[in-house]
């Protein structure tokens, strides 16, 4: 139903006259166009977990990954190339991405299990594979802008953002095909093959979601520029700062797999957890940052990726506590706390910088 909706809002905000505005019609636009957001992103994210459920895993947290870059590229696109330049968006929205993921999702994960369970276990070899990869990605497309001398500031040289780009898309698809291919039993607990034991929807039921999730992307790319527009005036209303953009679009996105995420924990069924938390991250970094590039470069859009130093220390101190968090192979409520004070630290200093 939310794609429909969706797709319609779109029909309709294509008439002069009707969209966003500082009026009571405009808060009512705004309000709608949420809430139809909000539900088609939950609409694909749902679909796409039929689908993942019926191809078994790593396979199908690959497809909620995958469903979820493609929404965060659409809404970084459509508010870059909005009226008022970010050249920042990119960089606070994949950073945004991280904390969240690895601080707030995984701290929730870890909290809720560890409450219900006092601990859980998960496959070690498989976190060391997403934290190896997380903290080169990262350090290369986050970090390591802050100092080259090609050209001033935290931004990278044309060609060294396509090498960067480049170096990390192949680095994401070796890592996708040691997901996938050479070492699935990583990212696995025993007991779970990795094949059918999910296999509740028939064939019929498969081909709908597939085509549902198309649509539902296909939406919410549609409503991209749209929501950007809000989340402009929204900002401007309580005088955000500029990286008060990135959290929101990333706390939309992340959403409704942060459920699935926490659904699992709760479950006691870490090892999801962090294949879905991880995995975002990695797909986020690996795959936005090389797209975004692209479009940058092909647009002659000024991007930012280094982050200030504040920001940097808040980054070593994730990865730190995540080597620390997943060394041993078991969590408990500690751990879960640890990370979510650290994200409680990220959110007061975007907020009051």
């Amino acid at each position: 139903m939310f794609p429909v909706l969706a797709i319609l809002l779109f029909a309709a905000t294509s008439f002069p006259g009707i969209g966003f505005s500082h009026s009571a019609g405009g808060y009512f636009f705004a309000a709608v166009l949420l809430v139809i957001l909000f539900g088609t992103v939950f609409a694909a994210v749902h679909h796409a977990e039929v689908i993942a459920h019926r191809i078994g895993e790593p396979y199908g947290t690959l497809i909620l990954t995958l469903s979820v870059t493609i929404i965060e590229v659409a809404m970084i696109a459509s508010i870059m190339l909005g009226e008022k330049a970010v050249p920042t968006l990119a960089r606070d929205t994949v950073f945004a991405v991280v904390m969240i993921v690895c601080n707030g999702l995984v701290g929730w994960a870890i909290l809720a299990g560890g409450v219900r369970f006092r601990e859980q276990e998960f496959q070690i070899t498989g976190v060391k594979v997403y934290l190896c990869v997380l903290i080169v990605i990262s350090t290369i497309t986050l970090v390591l802008p802050n100092y080259t001398s090609t050209t001033p500031g935290p931004m990278f040289a044309s060609s060294q953002l396509i090498f960067v780009g480049i170096a990390t898309l192949m680095l994401y698809f070796v890592f996708l095909y040691t997901q996938t291919v050479l070492h699935r039993d990583y990212f696995i607990v025993d007991g779970d093959d990795g094949g059918n034991s999910h296999a509740v929807a028939s064939n019929r039921m498969i081909l709908l979601s597939t085509a549902l999730l198309l649509a539902s992307l296909v939406a919410v790319v549609l409503l991209a520029k749209k929501f950007s527009i809000v989340v402009d005036a929204g900002a401007a209303a309580i005088g955000a700062p500029p990286a008060f953009a990135g959290v929101v679009v990333a706390l939309l996105i992340l959403m409704p797999e942060s459920v699935a995420a926490l659904a699992a924990a709760r479950n006691n069924d870490l090892q999801k957890s962090i294949n879905l938390a991880l995995g975002s991250s990695l797909a986020t970094i690996g795959l936005t940052v090389p797209v975004v590039a692209v479009a940058a470069f092909v647009l002659k859009e000024t991007l930012v990726l280094g982050l200030d130093p504040r920001d940097m220390v808040l980054l070593a101190m994730t990865l730190l506590v995540s080597m620390l968090t997943f060394a041993t192979g078991r969590t408990n409520v500690l751990f879960g706390f640890v990370h979510m004070l650290i994200f409680a630290v990220y959110i007061f200093f975007v907020l009051v910088p």
